[in-house]
């Protein structure tokens, strides 16, 4: 299940943002702006800043979060936000024995295509064992062979192992990861992911980073989501035609 928690973010990230900006302006040091501004007038200052495109000051605040209950399938999507950090639970060096993995709701909802792919999943969890096993028993002997002691060669057949093995995982394996991103590329992602078009899992994923982050710096992340709510939709004949239940369902975020 999607669990998705802030580990840490910019203190007064919006007071952060109007220090920056002013300091453009201003003979005096950011850290004066900063003490001498409380947050109505941070918050007053940023509205005018972003009602008028200019963005880059928000890239001075950043927000992390842990990630986890999601599909290899989802991360695959995720880093492709190159303007920001990613750490990744490795398949090399933690043994996939087991896996969790994420069931699709349309795959969920439909009885048949169910027991398929549990069935699949079953026998990947046996290839994977059986595969790994077998890789590790071979790896051990050769390094034994080369005269490494009996313990380096295991922990070192344990990698090799879980290295190769790995290529029969599938999309669906749980994974965990942690992302930063700066508040620029927030409103990026949300533009894009938070919109119907967006793969269900990845969506639902944007619509809780959203949710987190909204309530802390609500001026920066007052219209974030999908690009219809400041505009007609720009997906034309793609488009899903629900731009008003679309607008109505963020305005409560």
């Amino acid at each position: 299940m999607l669990n998705v928690v802030l580990l840490r973010y910019t203190p007064d990230p919006e007071k952060t943002i109007a220090a920056a900006a002013k300091l453009c302006y201003s003979e005096d040091c950011a850290e004066d702006l900063y003490e001498g501004m409380d947050d109505e007038e941070a918050a007053k200052f940023l509205g005018i800043l972003v009602g008028m495109g200019h963005l880059s000051p928000i890239e001075h605040i950043s927000f992390t979060f842990s990630i986890s209950g999601v599909s290899r399938s989802l991360t695959h999507q995720l880093v492709r936000h190159r303007i920001a950090s990613f750490s990744q639970r490795s398949q090399r060096y933690v043994t996939e024995s087991g896996f969790e993995y994420i069931t699709p709701p349309s795959i969920q909802g439909n009885e048949k295509a169910l027991v398929l792919y549990e069935e699949a999943m079953a026998y990947l969890h046996s290839a994977y064992d059986n595969i790994r096993n077998e890789l590790k028993g071979s790896f051990v002997a050769e390094l034994q062979e080369q005269g490494v002691s009996s313990v380096k060669a295991k922990a070192a057949a344990e990698k090799l192992a879980n290295e190769d093995a790995r290529f029969i995982l599938p999309n669906a394996c749980e994974t965990k990861i942690v992302g930063t991103m700066n508040a620029r590329e927030l409103l990026h992602f949300f533009s894009v992911r938070c919109c119907e078009r967006a793969q269900w899992e990845i969506r639902a994923l944007a619509d809780e980073m959203l949710r987190l982050v909204k309530p802390l710096a609500p001026t920066v992340f007052k219209n974030a989501g999908p690009k219809c709510l400041a505009a007609p939709c720009q997906e034309g004949a793609m488009s899903c035609g629900n731009t008003a239940q679309i607008r109505e369902k963020y305005s409560s975020f």
